[in-house]
């Protein structure tokens, strides 16, 4: 997962399309579903202020009055952000005063996982009478990082929500949650922006971020990297990843050369190979690839070497988080990448 910018910015157009839908609409519970990098946290954050606003509009929240302001501070009393400590840390959260000690102590280190304790809070949050008069919200995100145990923790409340609670889930994996949860939620399948619109929104969030001389060639390359995803290429043009990099790296790793790659973080690296690895099997097959231009891939190598290496990047997937060692770890990948993209190229 990739995490959003906390910058306090407009919605991007696709979102609030979707935000205007949204406050149409009644319910209580909303599931926020669709692949990483297309603002599921962005617009459940916009739902939740909208909700919470002291002059909200068919189009979202006023983002003048005190609980807007809240909200952006991060200080609203009837606003609860439930998400694992790491995400909250990376959000700018705060986390809960008990979980912040433990951590500061050094007893544990920040929680990847939703915490059935700060579940329990919420629960107990919930049962409480809202502090401003508009009712109480909760964002759970991403809402695949609940555990089994946290999850049931969250079902009556979530079924029978006390008093004027409303819940917004927002998931990149909603196949990981429980069907009980998915089953009392109304469902809101995100929408794909428009290639040119998410481009211009894109080139004008990296000029304002630190790359104000971004070229559209290079944001082109950025949503080529991301697979069209606004977010996930905005996270690639904070990298500084350039649009020659990029199309030199196919090569270069089939060669055994991973300069480019060998700073980054191991979630990344194996974020690529599993793009080229998805890439050669299109290729393979008469696809058009989706992440790389089809004139920067190595030549494929046959359909079974190629479907051998993506089973055993799925399996790294599994553990990229745990705390092995990075320098075996990029080693073993290099092995596997050279030992299949070394093999002889189909050709028909």
């Amino acid at each position: 997962m990739t995490e959003p910018s906390h910058a306090a910015t407009a919605p991007a157009p696709w979102i609030q399309r979707q935000l205007s839908r949204l406050l149409g609409q009644r319910g209580h519970a909303w599931l926020l579903q669709g692949p990483s990098g297309l603002g599921q946290y962005e617009l459940g954050l916009a739902l939740a202020q909208a909700w919470l606003c002291e002059a909200p509009t068919a189009t979202g929240a006023c983002g003048v009055c005190n609980s807007c302001h809240l909200v952006g501070s991060h200080a609203h009393p009837d606003f609860v952000v439930l998400m694992p400590e790491t995400v909250m840390l990376a959000l700018g959260w705060p986390l809960s005063e008990s979980a912040q000690k433990e951590i500061d102590d050094k007893k544990r280190k920040p929680s990847k996982e939703i915490r059935v304790e700060a579940m329990r809070d919420t629960v107990a949050f919930a049962q409480r009478t809202s502090a401003r008069g508009r009712g109480t919200a909760v964002l759970v995100y991403p809402a695949e990082r609940m555990n089994h145990v946290t999850a049931n923790a969250l079902l009556k409340t979530l079924e029978e929500p006390p008093g004027d609670t409303r819940f917004v889930l927002a998931s990149e994996a909603t196949h990981q949650l429980l069907p009980t949860i998915r089953s009392r939620c109304q469902t809101h399948a995100m929408t794909w922006p428009d290639p040119d619109e998410a481009l211009e929104w894109l080139l004008a969030q990296a000029r304002a971020q630190g790359a104000p001389k971004a070229t559209a060639e290079e944001a082109r390359v950025w949503l080529l990297a991301a697979g069209g995803r606004p977010d996930d290429a905005l996270a690639w043009a904070r990298t500084g990843l350039s649009a020659q990099a990029w199309g030199l790296l196919p090569k270069a790793l089939a060669q055994g050369d991973w300069s480019t790659l060998a700073d980054w973080p191991a979630a990344q690296q194996l974020e690529v190979l599993q793009k080229l690895c998805h890439d050669l099997m299109a290729s393979a097959s008469g696809a058009a690839p989706r992440f790389f231009a089809a004139d920067h891939l190595p030549a494929a190598p046959r359909w079974g070497i190629l479907a051998r290496w993506s089973r055993e990047l799925m399996d790294a997937a599994r553990t990229v988080e745990h705390p092995f060692n990075p320098g075996l770890m990029q080693e073993a990948w290099v092995a596997s990448t050279r030992l299949a993209l070394g093999s002889k190229a189909t050709r028909g």
